[in-house]
């Protein structure tokens, strides 16, 4: 793989953490919305620069997305997901524990769900991702109870792998993904693979139908090739082209309808398209995308001077939107924050993104990229990045699945431990 090692990038996790300059004297205020892997790793780099920041989040646990669908195959327990704030507030750092309503923008103020107003001489927006239910026809909160989306962990992903355990040996789960952006752009195809092992290990006369609204995928070659090798004829992918696009929903029958025709599942998993946090496009920072368009120095909106967006709900340009990407960006973020403050101009930033995903249990895969501003966009640096290679030893694959393990620790430790 070209670029950075893996380990140096999990190494360089914790450090980046504290790469913001101290502030010489009492700061202005921050406030930080969404305590996900974004917004709790601004707040905690603003914080430890010496600046005055609120982290406003509604929900004491956080239950991270990445490795869920190991949650699906029955690897991991939802418990292993979940994160408190219990070590951010013993650091320091203010907590509302409510949602934000709106946005007072020329007035710089956020106001909370009990009424509650917070001023600010800066905002971060972290408010991650909304599914589009309205997007797909059929699809909606109702249907999401019998054919759940869980691309929000939770209640959502129990639910999922409760159906797959009920279902019957020799059953068919189907899932759809969306067009691009979304959130964790490998994410549909390896909780496909991830599936499937549990299908392989419990129930082997089944299978999985994967119906894609596009024709190329994160890292298709490696999991095509994976699902041959491990999965045989088990899995099976429909792109666009061959009448891959969901056009429609009908719960009752648990059936996907395409352009080409329809689709029964026993399991059926709809990951519809997705736009920014609700707060960021009620307040008018989101474009008619539904993502947040941003400076790729400083993450400060277009549409807004002194506010900022990371994470998810951000148009990052060629870097996706991942768990690895939205800490990255938050740490470019907080330097930013601290250096405009104190009337300085901020560098522009390198970032690196490295995305594992698991085929199985111990065959790992991966991409890594590097990422700078260009063109008002955060762009590729050609030649700084690479995946995993495509013809590997089982344990070359087996050591990618170690590095994702450790990978994962390490991030949700510097961010929440």
């Amino acid at each position: 793989m070209m670029g950075p090692t893996r380990r140096s990038v999990i190494a360089g996790l914790a450090a980046g953490a504290l790469a913001a300059p101290a502030l010489a004297q009492a700061s202005p205020s921050v406030v930080v919305i969404g305590g996900g892997f974004a917004g709790a790793t601004c707040a905690r780099s603003l914080h430890r620069a010496g600046v005055k920041v609120t982290l406003v989040e509604a929900q004491a646990t956080y239950i991270s997305c990445p490795f869920s669908n190991g949650v699906l195959a029955g690897l991991r327990e939802l418990k292993d997901q979940s994160f408190t704030y219990d070590a951010l507030s013993a650091e320091g750092i203010a907590i509302a524990r409510q949602s934000a309503t709106a946005i007072d923008r020329e007035g710089r103020r956020v106001t909370l769900a009990d009424g509650a107003v917070l001023p600010y001489d800066r905002l971060v927006l972290a408010p991650g991702i909304d599914v589009l239910f309205d997007a797909l026809p059929g699809y909606n909160a109702a249907a999401a109870e019998i054919m759940p989306h869980a691309w929000k962990a939770g209640p959502q992903t129990t639910l999922l792998r409760r159906q797959l355990e009920a279902m019957e040996d020799g059953g068919t789960v189907i899932i759809s993904a969306p067009a691009n952006p979304f959130r964790c752009p490998p994410g549909p195809y390896e909780r496909a693979s991830l599936i499937a092992y549990y299908l392989k290990t419990k129930k082997p006369r089944s299978k999985l139908l994967i119906l894609d609204a596009k024709d190329t995928f994160s890292k298709q070659g490696l999991f095509t090739a994976g699902w041959k090798e491990l999965y045989g004829d088990m899995v099976e992918w429909v792109g666009l082209s061959a009448g891959g696009k969901v056009t429609e929903i009908q719960p009752d029958s648990k059936t996907f309808v395409t352009e080409f025709g329809s689709h029964r599942a026993d399991v059926g998993n709809v990951i519809p398209p997705q736009r920014a946090g609700r707060i960021a496009v009620d307040s008018g920072i989101a474009d008619q995308t539904g993502w947040c368009p941003i400076d790729p120095v400083t993450f400060e909106a277009r549409a807004q001077t002194g506010i900022h967006v990371i994470g998810d709900a951000a148009i990052a340009g060629g870097m996706p939107k991942s768990a690895f990407a939205a800490n990255a960006q938050a740490k470019a973020c907080a330097q930013a924050i601290v250096l405009l403050l104190r009337g300085q101009v901020a560098p522009e930033p390198k970032l690196i993104n490295t995305c594992y995903s698991l085929v199985a249990p111990d065959y790992g895969i991966s991409v890594a990229g590097v990422y700078a501003p260009a063109k008002g966009l955060l762009t590729d640096v050609p030649g700084a990045g690479g995946v995993s290679p495509a013809k590997a030893p089982s344990s070359v694959r087996a050591a990618e699945a170690t590095y994702a393990d450790a990978w994962f620790k390490t991030i949700t430790s510097e961010v929440f431990g």
